[in-house]
């Protein structure tokens, strides 16, 4: 048990158990407060359980529980209260102590001077700098008047966000438009299975986020902590504030490495590797050409993810590799899905199933990776098929071509525009938010059942770019998304099996049949891939162009 002293009279802990108490009795602590919300891990204690500890030891415990990333001024004002009710001293804690510190620090900005908290949470191994506005701010945020007030905010500067801000400017010149991202670079991400292969090089996927962003849109270089829909505000690191009348939300997913037992250890090395991060991708195609013999393993998680196709267009690729320079008949392709099926649409299945077998590549479905031992290159599965009990496989490898497990990204599964499973919650058609009218979402964090991919985010942008339009001169939503997304699923060196589909798994060809059959591996995909989709992104998709996007008109049910 760590303890943390604030003052003399109020410390902070990590999660304390029942079996703690005691020693904290001796210790000289008079009462607990429990800033962590019961459930928010597997294997923490209730408050109960601390309750019932705390009255055997003739103490006092309260519960003032605290969501993650989202303290509101009635939880400070909660905290407050217990304090001024519970003899001290006293001990706040919840997952790590944070929360109680940064609670202490929001109640206690109504006395002290702030540099006298700051220097009290720093010794007590608490940063509070970054809340420093809101503790300036009497520990209230500070959303009655902004920092800055737009037209339209966009928060992600990804293919989803830049495409939306350029397709906004393209239609209204003189709105006023901020896009919120604290990156520096900007990946074309599609193209790192292409890097793994060999084909590109890593450096043509990535540009200077500066060099895309539209000229006239204010670009906000700051990471967002917090929505206050409700205020029509979006809460900055650092409590700054930024308003708007209209909020457009596409931060993308988080790729969650650390769900998986031992993986953020080895990613890189012992032959894991990973096309799903930039730097990962390169290490990919030196593994293929590294290895003659041995076992090559590819997982996919369960869904959602994006790019569906990635994780086998990468083991498509490295067999081909192998297949052309004679290693393959040495080597055991392995293919790990958490999934039941090979690919979601089955009219593309029968032509990647002949690539399978073309590879020899073992099919293995309902294993989802739960622990890597990078060391002694060993991987083991959670096998769960249906109407069984589930069980644990250890195999090992040579080679393992990672896809990590995908959710929300923090601040937006706290927040008040989420589902119960974390992600934005839109209408699928209009994109519009469920219950915020002034809010839309597109690309990967929404909840809408599509494929999440860049081809995804190429329609959306048009579709919520023509609603706002539409909601800015009082007219309801004039166009809808209809699912489609498009996976180019890299069977060959050379040839594509070019999948394209929308809601529902309905197949939604961009070509006629005769010129391109995307049932079918081609060559013609491939180009397509290879020489027109890059600066089709780079300078069509980011430009506000809409080449083959334009927005479908709602269609209005009868009455």
């Amino acid at each position: 048990m760590q303890v943390n002293k604030i003052t003399d009279k109020v410390s902070a802990s990590p999660q304390i158990v029942a079996d703690d108490v005691a020693a904290l009795k001796a210790a000289g602590f008079k009462a607990i407060i429990c800033n962590r919300p019961d459930g928010e891990g597997s294997d923490q204690p209730s408050f109960a359980e601390i309750e019932n500890a705390a009255k055997e030891a003739g103490m006092e415990a309260r519960y003032v529980p605290v969501v993650a990333g989202k303290i509101s001024d009635a939880d400070v004002a909660a905290f407050g209260a217990a304090l001024k009710d519970l003899p001290r001293p006293v001990l706040a804690y919840c997952r790590t102590g944070t929360r109680s510190a940064t609670l202490w620090s929001f109640h206690e900005s109504q006395k002290r001077p702030m540099p006298e908290i700051l220097a009290a949470t720093q010794a007590a191994g608490y940063d509070m700098n970054g809340v420093a506005r809101r503790i300036a701010n009497g520990g209230k945020t500070p959303t009655d008047t902004g920092d800055a007030k737009f037209d339209v905010v966009i928060v992600g500067a990804g293919a989803g966000g830049i495409s939306v801000a350029a397709s906004l400017q393209s239609r209204k010149s003189n709105l006023s438009l901020a896009v919120i991202d604290p990156a520096d670079i900007h990946y074309y991400q599609p193209g790192w299975t292409m890097v793994g292969g060999g084909i590109f090089e890593a450096q043509e996927t990535a540009k200077t986020m500066g060099s895309l962003i539209p000229r006239g849109v204010k670009w906000i270089k700051a990471a967002v902590a917090a929505f206050e829909p409700e205020k029509n505000a979006v809460i900055l690191d650092g409590c700054r504030v930024v308003k708007y009348d209209r909020l457009v939300v596409c931060p993308g997913l988080k790729l969650d490495w650390g769900q998986v037992e031992g993986l953020e250890d080895t990613l890189g090395r012992n032959g894991v590797t990973s096309n799903y991060r930039y730097d990962l991708a390169p290490y990919t195609w030196q593994l293929v050409q590294e290895m003659k013999t041995g076992r090559a393993i590819f997982t996919q998680p369960p869904m959602p993810i994006k790019c569906a196709g990635a994780p086998q267009k990468a083991m498509y690729l490295s067999a081909d590799a192998w297949f052309r320079n004679g290693a393959l008949k040495n080597i055991d392709v392995q293919f790990m899905n958490a999934g039941g099926v090979l690919f979601g649409v089955k009219d593309y299945v029968p032509a990647l199933m002949k690539y399978v077998e073309k590879y020899d590549a073992s099919l293995n479905f309902f294993h989802n990776l739960i622990s890597v031992d990078g060391h002694a290159k060993k991987a083991t599965f959670k096998v769960a098929k249906p109407e069984t009990e589930p069980t644990e496989v250890t195999v090992e490898f040579e080679m393992m071509h990672v896809c990590p497990p995908q959710v929300a990204p923090d601040f937006i599964r706290v927040s008040p525009l989420a589902d119960a499973a974390g992600w934005v919650d839109v209408d699928q058609a209009t994109l519009r938010h469920k219950t915020f009218d002034n809010i839309w979402s597109l690309g990967d964090v929404m909840n809408a059942p599509n494929a999440k991919t860049a081809a995804a985010a190429r329609k959306q942008a048009p579709t919520v770019a023509e609603n706002i339009m539409a909601d800015i001169v009082g007219r309801s939503a004039v166009a809808q998304y209809d699912g489609y997304g498009s996976c180019p699923l890299t069977v060959e060196r050379g040839k594509i099996v070019l999948a394209e589909f929308g809601y529902g798994g309905v197949l939604k060809p961009s070509f006629p049949s005769l010129l391109l059959d995307g049932t079918k591996p081609s060559r013609a995909a491939w180009f397509l891939k290879e020489k027109l989709l890059p600066p089709i992104y780079w300078k069509a998709m980011l430009k506000g162009k809409e080449w083959m996007a334009k927005p479908e008109k709602l269609k209005v049910a009868a009455e």
